[in-house]
């Protein structure tokens, strides 16, 4: 059975950096892409960052880009979300997620992972 969990998720204030680990158990890591999705209270779910499975091609949600950095180590099954600048505006619940896609248009879509972590909160304030 294939077990996601999150961890480092916290408070802190704007400008301040975290980072994500989510380490995945029942499956051959390093054949799947790996996503991180945000949801804030009263929003949709959305794509932040997603990384193939030997780190080859990355992609992000303009959101975030050039401020959040996705990277994996498949020898610890570990896939990473390091959020630097953070804005108040990045305050979600943050979940990780497989995909077994190989089409890249799969990557950003939520409904097309199959298995997804507990998730870990993130509150950034100003």
């Amino acid at each position: 059975q294939v077990q996601l969990v999150e961890s480092g998720g916290g408070s802190v204030q704007a400008g301040d950096s975290l980072r994500l680990s989510c380490t995945a158990s029942g499956s051959p890591f390093r054949s799947y892409v790996m996503g991180w999705f945000r949801q804030a209270p009263g929003k949709e779910r959305e794509f932040v960052a997603c990384i193939t499975g030997f780190g080859s091609h990355t992609a992000y949600s303009n959101s975030v880009k050039g401020r959040f950095t996705i990277s994996r180590d498949n020898a610890k099954n570990t896939v990473y979300l390091q959020m630097n600048s953070l804005k108040p505006e990045d305050t979600a619940i943050y979940y990780c997620a497989r995909n077994p896609s190989q089409d890249p248009g799969a990557w950003v879509v939520g409904d097309r992972y199959d298995y997804w972590g507990q998730g870990t909160q993130v509150t950034v304030s100003s």
